[in-house]
């Protein structure tokens, strides 16, 4: 493997200096640097790179264009590298940071919810909850836990079943007017809500119910659950979403479910660590939490 090139923090932060104040000056103030040892700095980073980062015109400082590019670059490092150690510095000791990727609608809706009393019960943990919309890496430690929706198969991982759902086809009341709910299978029914995680779910909806329409793939595509539930209570269409995400709209009367509920096709809620975690005390005091809510949850749904 060939040798990193990797500046020095210091030839870093002289740089970053000089190219905000553009002035070698100004910088070895904020640095409590001589401005000979900032003008060395800078130096020896642009005979690392290869490129001259500054020049002089008419007595006053610039940026190069290769000066500008990194200037960009070296912010974010900087921003990145500050955020980091303030995040070290606000934890003591004992605390141990737990890491959670979930998708953003059940994120949102269920799991955040669910998590009140967790930090008082366990101060000790640190949840770190990222939004993921992309597959998550429990096995190389980008996440502890994760939740999805699926089959509940992950090799390496364990999975634990959480709960199903049923899916509502949901809309704006003003959508329907004093109207009976049309018949979303006819070629002038309302604007059917796709949501790109789901692809299958209006053609699945309509086959569970013995309809065939050749719309079942067609409406405006959202990224997650929640975009199509907001563009459902705007008015945009009907929206089909499972039961567990749009309580809080159908409780505020901003959407209503008139048409049949239908139980989604195989998929359920899961949680899932990796199965040489199993016995790490964070994720046990996290799935065991989880695990409590999951079981309200269904004693929810039979009760439904």
């Amino acid at each position: 493997m060939s040798k990193r090139l990797v500046p020095s923090m210091a030839a870093l932060q002289c740089f970053e200096a000089v190219a905000r104040h553009l002035s070698f000056t100004r910088a070895a103030d904020e640095l409590h640097l001589t401005q000979s040892a900032v003008s060395k700095q800078v130096a020896h980073l642009e005979e690392q790179l290869q490129h001259l980062l500054f020049r002089r015109v008419r007595r006053r400082l610039q940026l190069t264009p290769a000066g500008e590019l990194y200037q960009a670059e070296v912010r974010k490092i900087l921003t990145q590298i500050d955020i980091s150690s303030r995040y070290i510095l606000s934890y003591g000791g004992q605390t141990e940071v737990l890491t959670i990727a979930t998708q953003p609608t059940f994120g949102s809706r269920w799991l955040i919810p669910h998590l009140r009393g967790f930090g008082q019960h366990h101060p000790e943990i640190h949840l770190d909850i990222r939004n993921e919309l992309e597959p998550f890496d429990l096995l190389n430690g980008r996440a502890d836990i994760a939740f999805f929706y699926g089959q509940g198969t992950w090799p390496g991982a364990e999975c634990v079943e959480l709960f199903g759902e049923s899916l509502l086809a949901v809309c704006a009341p003003a959508l329907l007017g004093r109207r009976k709910p049309p018949g979303l299978d006819a070629q002038d029914g309302p604007t059917l809500l796709q949501c790109a995680s789901r692809p299958e779910a209006w053609h699945d909806w309509f086959s569970q119910q013995d309809l065939h329409t050749h719309r079942s793939y067609h409406g405006p595509r959202f990224d997650t659950f929640y975009m199509c539930i907001h563009a459902a209570v705007a008015g945009c269409g009907v929206a089909l979403v499972p039961d567990v995400l749009v309580r809080e709209e159908i409780a505020e009367k901003k959407l209503v479910a008139p048409w049949p509920r239908v139980p989604a096709s195989e998929g359920r809620y899961f949680m899932a660590y990796a199965e040489r975690a199993a016995e790490v005390p964070k994720i046990r005091r996290f799935v065991d939490w989880v695990r409590q809510a999951a079981a309200g949850e269904n004693t929810k749904k039979r009760n439904d």
